[in-house]
């Protein structure tokens, strides 16, 4: 049986409550073996090491924690975040992979990244200015027809910064697909403070927010 978590409408999910119930398709009931082979995965210690400060960053982003019965408070925006789990982690060469698209927004997030004490490479997306006609594209399936335009090029954002051997990549903008490719390159781990979406100002979730109003066409097929 597939796990389907996001379609569990339980109040008390045994994933979040002891004794707690699960549907038939939840994975804490009926995939403990998987469950179990990841709990070992964090007994790496470079693993555990990682988890860990990722599990106090989270608790460090609420304030007013002693108070009970507690309400969330949350405090921190997540470039706040992203430099003080760096700084956990001990990393002081941070990379940035961005879109050109937002090379200016790459730029406010170095500034804040060397303020913080960071040295910071960074990398835009059409670095190489390789043209897309590399990938067998046409002058149709190009964005500007009839003219040179550069492919983005995720493999070698990652290489390069592999090249200068950053602890922790992070990536702002860019396009769907190409972000998966420099997942798949990158040698150093990966977060991201900025998911691309061109109509909504990067804020995809604008849109499921919106799906019972203005955006009902993304629940019918074919949109």
């Amino acid at each position: 049986m597939k796990a389907q978590c996001a379609e569990c409408r339980l109040k008390d999910r045994v994933c979040r409550v002891e004794g707690g119930r699960g549907p038939e398709y939840c994975p804490t009931l009926h995939k403990g073996d998987l469950v179990r082979e990841a709990v070992e995965e964090y007994g790496k210690p470079d693993i555990h090491a990682f988890a860990r400060m990722a599990s106090i960053q989270e608790a460090e982003c609420y304030v007013e924690r002693e108070i009970q019965p507690y309400v969330m408070h949350p405090v921190k925006p997540r470039v706040q975040e992203i430099c003080e789990f760096a700084q956990k982690m001990g990393y002081r060469r941070l990379g940035i992979a961005f879109c050109a698209g937002l090379h200016a927004e790459a730029g406010v997030l170095e500034e804040i990244l060397e303020a913080q004490g960071f040295e910071v490479v960074s990398v835009v997306c059409k670095v190489g200015g390789t043209p897309k006609e590399v990938l067998g594209l046409t002058e149709e399936e190009k964005i500007y027809r009839g003219r040179f335009e550069p492919m983005c090029s995720p493999i070698a954002q990652a290489r390069i910064l592999a090249d200068a051997e950053t602890d922790f990549n992070i990536l702002v903008g860019l396009c769907v697909g190409h972000d998966s490719l420099f997942f798949k390159y990158s040698q150093a781990p990966c977060t991201v403070l900025v998911a691309k979406d061109r109509l909504l100002g990067h804020n995809p979730v604008a849109a499921l927010y919106t799906t019972n109003t203005y955006y009902q066409r993304l629940k019918r097929k074919g949109f």
